[in-house]
């Protein structure tokens, strides 16, 4: 039987992963052969573990991220245009991040462009990095709201400090002067200290001037029919 008092200071100092540990291990007869410090470095295992993943929870928590997706998900039988070899160098390690680099998915409606970026972002959560999803409306919404109430200042040293800022939809619609300002401010911040991670309809010669110099990014340029058109076929379609 645990020793209550024991697993109330155990909880008491957060050590839910150690007080886990001791559960399983009173279950597992095995355990007993263990020598003291064996079973300490499996509690010790376990804590760490747990503090793991409590730090990536709320790493996801705070990433907002566009629905489940992850690398390991992504569909590369379907035509778009995607190089399994590149993403793969992208994602290992997250090593896009590592080196401050930026990534630019370009290509048409519906092709997985919000995907790819939500599973490279949750894939750099994964690796340890701090990141934020955001539509580039709802970006621009809260650049608005800042700026009224006065916490605009604050509001860009937020996204200054984000290892990954995801901008979702980006120049879909001409930008006003104060927003083209706050939008430079937010790249300027970010040149060469964060990744900055952009999706969008139209192709980069369209709308670089409004992020300043696109030579230290990767672009990824997808292209084929509408996957929301494969997973969801027609009547028509259906038929064998």
């Amino acid at each position: 039987m645990l020793n209550q008092p024991l697993m109330e200071k155990l909880l008491a100092m957060r050590l839910q992963g150690m007080v886990e540990g001791l559960k399983t291990q009173e279950q597992d007869r095995a355990s007993n052969e263990l020598s003291f410090l064996e079973r300490l470095s499996l509690l010790v295992d376990q804590q760490w573990n747990w503090r793991e993943n409590q730090a990536l929870e709320r790493r996801l928590k705070a990433a907002k991220l566009r629905g489940p997706a992850c690398v390991e998900d992504i569909d590369y039988r379907a035509a778009r245009g995607l190089d399994k070899s590149v993403v793969r160098a992208l994602a290992k390690d997250s090593v896009w991040v590592r080196n401050h680099e930026n990534i630019f998915v370009i290509g048409p409606c519906g092709v997985g462009k919000s995907f790819l970026a939500s599973a490279l972002a949750q894939k750099a959560c994964r690796d340890g990095y701090s990141a934020l999803y955001l539509r580039a409306s709802a970006l621009l919404r809260e650049l608005a709201l800042a700026r009224a109430d006065g916490s605009l200042r604050h509001f860009l040293a937020r996204l200054a400090r984000l290892d990954v800022l995801v901008i979702d939809d980006w120049a879909m619609a001409p930008l006003n002067e104060s927003e083209r300002r706050e939008v430079w401010e937010i790249c300027e911040d970010r040149y060469q200290t964060r990744s900055t991670l952009l999706t969008s309809q139209l192709p980069v010669s369209r709308w670089h001037e409004q992020i300043g110099d696109p030579t230290n990014a990767h672009r990824i340029e997808m292209r084929g029919e509408s996957m929301r058109k494969q997973r969801n076929p027609t009547p028509d379609e259906k038929k064998p």
